[in-house]
């Protein structure tokens, strides 16, 4: 069972960062991935670097069973403290199909042995080492020295050392440190510094400075502080000195200063603020406050009573951390890891057997990489949705898809910055002014000639989002589209029909979800488009399924379910989805098919051994056809829910070009992942 133990001589070196690399890489290709940590934090706070951690495990287990010792059980008898590590090792090992294990942060009772210990427990663990050493502060030469000193006391522990990350390198420094490094036995990695991973949130401010948030968006209070300006100036200067996402420290009296900040974080072409910290415990004068709300800012501004040196001297020593809620970081170190270290050629090292199975975080990455390969250029109509925002700020980070947003520029990229959303690489487009319009206007006019739609109906038509999504990806300037966050199926999917219409060959618009089980991907139609489809739809849905699995690397096994399975029953509702099946395996011959078919002898080998035993499908379906909306939607919401499956979709199949829906529930990870298949699906229609 592969593992790997990530040690460090030293505090600060970023092993979260290097862990959750390694674990978001493992949980892509590996079913069942656990996290150990043999000396846990004394007291009763949970260890945040675990929490933050088995919030991208896959083994399923409890915080609990995570644990090995305290620092004071390792300490009193470090003998008795290593047996029962490796007992809790094993007993979390059994459960896994690799365990990524974090070695002690030098926070609660160190050692200056601390090193030795960790690679005395890696020994007895029988786990290679990952060693992690801070750059940051240090040359290249003085890097190499720290790394050979380690290689040295790790060897004397006959520990085997995999590989070396030097991480929290200036960047200046980088190529340096790389080649300083070149010269070891074990595979080496440089890391630049990202200021990002360690700034605070103003959350984590406001409690530093025991705080209280007088006004402002409590969405806000998850961005991170980027600096700090301690307002002690006149207004003027105090405007020259603002960044980024930096927070202004000021006394509550000082209402020129507070005026001149909030008018500067409204205004464009000032920076957007994280927040504003009123010190002194002095209110600010009822006019001011008044003027400052009349201006309707959303920035946090925070009251506390300490005065300015002790404000800023808690802020000062407030450091930020990867927690299982901070995406921002948690989507920075990814991309970090993923940009600088071979994470494929390090775990090759592991022998990690190949997968049998797969489970979500497998079949999302898998959607993801694709994406990757192959950028296409996604509109998301609903620019002014939070969701979508930091949806769309993920997959630029990513890589995933080349992004236009619609709506208002200037308050979409001052929501996003508020957001701490980075959309530089973004095109935004306002329907309502964009030159666009008139040449769409017309188009749509005369597709709609004969519903007597006028180019001056058409134009106010182009207002609309979805209309003028749509028409970008008619036109070619986008390649797909996805939106419902907040609108309804309709109103996406209706403008489909209109304009882009269905692929040559197809008559029927449909949908499938697909459902990720613990241990395999689904596919489920129709769930979300055709209420009561006819004998030839019911065979285009089917055949559009099928096709849809393969474009996403599901073995496409189609069973056309009913209440009967084989020739033992008849009736209206079994005769129509026997009459498809037949008329599939006439327009698909090539398909695996078998209908009419019961759910459970579709999935289930010993139920289908039993009711169909030389059948190529089923037991083995990978692609369910149910025989109508009804059943199709209540059953993938049945198993989403009772099941606790993971249903993506809607994905529409059968259009020219790529649209899909949202559920208006949706979550920013669903977004993402349908950005991600609408890009694939782009890629396959392009072919």
């Amino acid at each position: 069972m592969p593992s790997i133990y990530i040690a460090a001589p030293e505090g600060d070196t970023g092993k979260s960062t290097i862990a959750l690399g390694l674990l978001h890489r493992l949980a892509a290709t590996t079913p069942r991935v656990g996290v150990f940590r043999p000396i846990a934090r004394r007291g009763d706070d949970r260890d945040y670097i675990l929490d933050l951690l088995l919030a991208h495990a896959t083994a399923g287990l409890p915080y609990e069973r995570c644990v090995g010792v305290t620092y004071q059980q390792l300490h009193a008898d470090l003998d008795a403290a290593i047996d029962d590590i490796v007992e809790r090792y094993h007993a979390v090992a059994e459960q896994c199909d690799a365990v990524i294990i974090v070695g002690s942060d030098y926070t609660d009772v160190t050692s200056p042995a601390e090193l030795s210990v960790n690679a005395r427990i890696a020994v007895n663990l029988g786990a290679p080492v990952l060693l992690a050493v801070r750059a940051k502060g240090r040359s290249a030469e003085q890097v190499a020295q720290v790394v050979e000193v380690c290689l040295a006391e790790l060897d004397a522990q006959h520990a085997h050392t995999a590989a070396v990350v030097a991480n929290r390198c200036e960047p200046a420094q980088l190529t340096a440190v790389t080649e300083a490094l070149r010269g070891f036995g074990p595979r080496t990695y440089a890391l630049p510094d990202e200021p990002l991973l360690v700034a605070p949130t103003v959350a984590e401010l406001q409690t530093a400075v025991n705080g209280t948030l007088r006004s402002g968006d409590a969405e806000l209070m998850g961005r991170e502080a980027m600096g700090v300006v301690v307002a002690g100036m006149t207004a003027d200067h105090v405007l020259e000195r603002l960044g980024e996402g930096v927070a202004v420290i000021t006394p509550g009296d000082r209402s020129d200063v507070v005026l001149a900040v909030a008018s500067a974080h409204a205004a464009e072409g000032f920076p957007s603020l994280s927040c504003i910290i009123l010190n002194g415990g002095l209110e600010l004068h009822p006019s001011i406050a008044a003027l400052v709300a009349g201006l309707g800012l959303r920035l946090p501004i925070i009251e506390t009573a300490l005065g300015t040196y002790e404000t800023a001297s808690a802020v000062a020593a407030t450091r930020g951390r990867v927690t299982a809620t901070s995406q921002r970081k948690i989507d920075t170190a990814l991309e970090l890891m993923e940009r600088y270290v071979d994470i494929s050629d390090l775990l090759a090292q592991l022998a990690i057997p190949i997968p049998k199975v797969t489970t979500p975080p497998m079949f999302t990455y898998q959607l993801r990489e694709r994406a990757r390969a192959d950028r296409k250029h996604i509109v998301l109509p609903e620019g002014d949705e939070d969701r979508i925002l930091r949806s769309a700020g993920r997959l630029l980070q990513r890589g995933i898809a080349e992004l236009t947003l619609l709506g208002d520029e200037s308050q979409i990229r001052a929501r996003a910055a508020e957001l701490a959303v980075n959309l530089d690489d973004a095109v935004v487009r306002d329907p309502r002014t964009s030159e666009m319009c008139d040449q769409f206007a017309e188009q749509y006019a005369r597709m709609r000639e004969h519903k007597g739609v006028t180019v001056e109906q058409a134009r106010e038509i182009m207002h609309d989002v979805s209309y003028f999504g749509t028409m970008l990806v008619y036109n070619g300037v986008v390649d797909g589209m996805v939106s419902g966050a907040a609108h309804t199926t309709a109103h996406t999917v209706r403008p489909a029909f209109e304009i882009i219409k269905t692929a040559p060959g197809i008559s029927t618009v449909s949908s499938v979800f697909l459902m990720c089980l613990p241990d395999r991907v689904l596919v489920y139609g129709d769930c979300a488009i055709v209420p009561d489809p006819t004998v030839e739809q019911l065979a285009d849905i089917a055949i559009s399924s099928a096709h849809t699995a393969a474009q996403f690397g599901i073995e496409p096994r189609v069973a056309m379910l009913s209440y009967s399975t084989g020739e033992s029953g008849a009736g209206t509702d079994v005769d129509k989805v026997r009459a498809a099946t037949e008329l599939v395996r006439i327009r698909a011959p090539e398909l695996l098919v078998e209908g009419p078919i019961q759910y459970d002898a579709a999935v289930d080998p010993s139920v289908a051994a039993t009711k169909l035993r030389d059948s190529a499908v089923a037991g083995r379906a990978t692609v369910l056809i149910f025989p109508d909306l009804n059943a199709g939607n209540n059953a993938y919401k049945a198993v989403q829910r009772s099941a606790g499956a993971i249903a993506i979709g809607p994905v529409l199949q059968g259009l020219a070009k790529p649209v899909n829906d949202l559920s208006r529930g949706a979550l920013v990870e669903d977004i993402v992942n349908t950005v991600a298949i609408t890009a694939i699906q782009a890629q396959n229609s392009n072919e």
